[in-house]
């Protein structure tokens, strides 16, 4: 499990020379560093301390007490992944559900389907979207479809009291500490799991494999007590502990591979993708042998 970076910005002195270094630490063992020009925000929600830096390599990125959340230069992989790949496994996507997305990049990216009727995204936290709004205008694009729903509330709360019913959740939840601690739980998924028609889907991420092998052994041995159909995939993530990041794809029927509409996926205008295509859908599921091993 990462854990919260409570003190994450340090300052040197070179020459009288602005030198500010923003760190992201793994258990205090090892992490990530990025040089920052300047810090652009920083704020305290009811829920999180919220912070937008400028990177010299990434351009502006989101911090959410002390974890990268997402940068100008590596919004594509994360967001993309979350929302394209269940959609383009599920023949009739209508209704999505997204639990978090605050920055409204997984947003964005489900509302460039044509087919999706409606996509409500419920986010506890309300500043996140405000801040998103101001500083990363091209994640928040979404939020001018007439087919968004934003709504902030509990998630957990929501999925445990609402009757509707959706084609697709998506758990675009931040690490599994502080309000989103929860929503990783199997109570949790099984309430989802409840939520869903009968030919639904839920994408969850399932952070790193290679820092987070404990929190991805159980969290995976849980779903798969839940879905018949159980698979992870992956994508690079420059800005995340590890570079490499995963997600748990929890089918009730459709298989990610088997039922992929390559045809739809190349009639869908993805042009304003940086990372998604149809080979990336189908070779994210290709998995180095110690991440079988976990899931399996």
């Amino acid at each position: 499990m990462s854990q919260a970076n409570d003190e994450y910005i340090r300052e040197e002195s070179m020459d009288d020379l602005w030198n500010v270094w923003y760190t992201e630490l793994h258990q205090g063992k090892s992490g990530l560093t990025f040089k920052i020009d300047r810090v652009l925000e920083s704020t305290k929600s009811e829920f999180q301390r919220i912070e937008v830096v400028e990177t010299l390599e990434f351009g502006k990125a989101l911090v959410l007490y002390g974890s990268l959340m997402v940068a100008e230069g590596d919004t594509g992989a994360y967001n993309e992944m979350i929302s394209h790949v269940p959609l383009f496994s599920h023949p009739k996507p209508d209704e999505i559900l997204i639990i978090g997305g605050g920055d409204c990049g997984c947003l964005t990216n489900v509302l460039m389907h044509p087919e999706v009727k409606r996509c409500t995204m419920c986010e506890i936290d309300k500043m996140v979207v405000e801040v998103s709004k101001k500083h990363f205008p091209k994640l928040t694009a979404g939020l001018a479809d007439p087919r968004a729903n934003l709504l902030f509330e509990d998630g957990k709360k929501f999925i445990e009291t609402t009757d509707k019913k959706f084609d697709i959740v998506l758990l675009d939840l931040s690490d599994p500490i502080g309000p989103a601690a929860d929503l990783f739980q199997k109570t949790f998924h099984e309430s989802v799991y409840d939520r869903l028609n009968d030919d639904g889907i839920m994408v969850a991420q399932s952070e790193s494999p290679l820092f987070n092998p404990h929190t991805i052994k159980a969290m995976y041995a849980n779903l798969k007590k839940i879905f018949p159909i159980v698979r992870m995939y992956t994508c690079l993530m420059p800005i995340y502990p590890s570079c490499y990041w995963s997600f748990a794809f929890c089918s009730k029927k459709y298989d990610p591979i088997d039922d992929f509409d390559a045809s739809r996926c190349e009639a869908t205008d993805l042009s304003a993708c940086e990372y998604y295509n149809k080979d990336i859908h189908l070779s994210a599921f290709a998995l180095p042998q110690y991440v079988k091993k976990l899931v399996e």
